[in-house]
């Protein structure tokens, strides 16, 4: 259980928080509507399921990066109506 109070324990489900987290136009945002995980959460989700030098890796590919903020992105993506 998150600090959001949301269930992540899903393995399918772990696996598809992480995938997203990695894409560079996936703003976090998109992972808090479908998961419920904020992206403090999100980052917790990867430290416990990502070996560190993986963990820290992310973490300097997605520090400063406008696109996994809808607040600061520009893009205006097309979204498939499967996408929650």
């Amino acid at each position: 259980m998150c600090t959001s109070g949301a269930m992540y324990s899903d393995e399918d489900s772990i696996d598809r928080i992480i995938e997203m987290a990695w894409e560079d136009r996936t703003p976090f945002e998109a992972i808090e509507y479908q998961f419920g995980l904020k992206e403090n959460d999100v980052r917790k989700v990867m430290r416990e399921n990502l070996k560190r030098s993986s963990f820290e890796l992310l973490r300097e590919r997605v520090k400063g990066r406008k696109t996994k903020h809808t607040k600061t992105s520009e893009s205006n993506r097309f979204k498939s109506k499967n996408q929650k």
